[in-house]
């Protein structure tokens, strides 16, 4: 049974969406990808969404970041209604407001990690010097503190997916939404990002969501939505003295 937030929690959303609609394509072709969901994420929360491959799971995270709109339904992110902005007022807000770690990492081949992870507060206007150290701090974070002056194209996979995480997490954003974060990492670097969120962005005034099929990282969330189709078919909290039971 899926289940409802007390008026305590409703209170302390971070992200609420509301009869989410959203399709592709036109005329006969028109394929409905998410069928109405309604979800809640709670301030200070990890957040799991699991499901099939092809649910609507990615599809989800990219309207709650405000990078796709939804054809129907309410997005509300720490209060903010993202639907009823424009579009630059939606970029602006996320610039501050929100770190996304894509599965294919979107890092820029032609600079180095310490600059790439420093997009983020640059955008901000943060002096080059002082992002440059804070990117510094978060890539020894993610065990990568010896390879700042490599570029993207010098590294593993696994070691560009801690760079993507680094550069999400390094503005301090309040909505952190991930994309399979650990999906190319081994056990020990897996635990060690998924440590990181527990400690730096899992917090008061923050929430963690996470799209994921890797259940070595389960115990890690507080609740689990599992989705279907198109559909949230169920939310529950997790035991955290046992991993979750999962429906297929």
């Amino acid at each position: 049974m899926t289940s409802n937030p007390d008026p305590v929690h409703l209170a302390n959303h971070a992200v609420r969406l509301s009869g989410i609609v959203k399709s592709f394509g036109d005329g006969n072709s028109r394929l409905t990808v998410l069928k109405g969901i309604d979800l809640d994420a709670r301030s200070g929360e990890i957040m799991m969404l699991v499901g099939p491959s092809g649910c609507g799971k990615t599809t989800l995270l990219s309207i709650m970041a405000g990078t796709l709109h939804a054809d129907q339904g309410g997005v509300e992110v720490f209060g903010t209604r993202l639907d009823k902005m424009k579009s630059a007022h939606v970029t602006k807000f996320r610039a501050q407001n929100i770190g996304f770690i894509f599965q294919s990492f979107n890092l820029i081949p032609t600079i180095n990690c310490a600059e790439n992870v420093s997009v983020p507060l640059l955008i901000q206007g943060t002096p080059a010097r002082k992002a440059e150290a804070r990117a510094k701090e978060l890539l020894a974070a993610v065990g990568l503190g010896d390879r700042w002056h490599h570029r993207p194209t010098q590294l593993s996979g696994g070691q560009q997916q801690r760079v993507a995480i680094a550069r999400a997490l390094v503005h301090e954003p309040r909505l952190i939404i991930c994309d399979e974060p650990t999906a190319s990492l081994d056990a020990k670097n897996g635990t060690m990002v998924m440590e990181l969120f527990d400690t730096v962005a899992k917090a008061p005034g923050r929430a963690v969501i996470i799209v994921t099929h890797d259940n070595r990282i389960f115990s890690h969330a507080d609740r689990i939505a599992q989705m279907d189709d198109g559909q949230i078919v169920e939310v529950h909290d997790v035991d955290k003295s046992r991993p979750p039971e999962l429906h297929h």
